[in-house]
């Protein structure tokens, strides 16, 4: 999986992640990681099902208004509830 996961900014412009477990978050949050080690860093398209993801956004907000992220990182994530919307 990890050669995967470094192979992923090379192959993508951006990134649209599914409601799923733990490895989506792991891969979510390898992004925004990769942004704040001066990796050029692309948007994540969260689809956002039935609210899926409403409690990572907001928890997402909290650590960029407490300045545990910048905003920039915070930026990275956007959400849409369909793929029509997020395309």
């Amino acid at each position: 999986m990890q050669d995967r996961i470094w192979k992923m900014p090379d192959n993508s412009d951006a990134f649209i992640a599914l409601p799923g477990g733990i490895g989506t978050l792991e891969e979510i949050f390898q992004i925004p990681s990769w942004a704040q080690l001066n990796i050029p860093h692309k948007p994540i398209g969260l689809l956002n099902v039935d609210g899926f993801f409403n409690k990572l956004l907001s928890f997402l907000d909290q650590t960029d208004e407490e300045n545990f992220i910048s905003h920039s990182i915070r930026q990275i994530f956007i959400s849409a509830s369909t793929t029509e919307e997020r395309i």
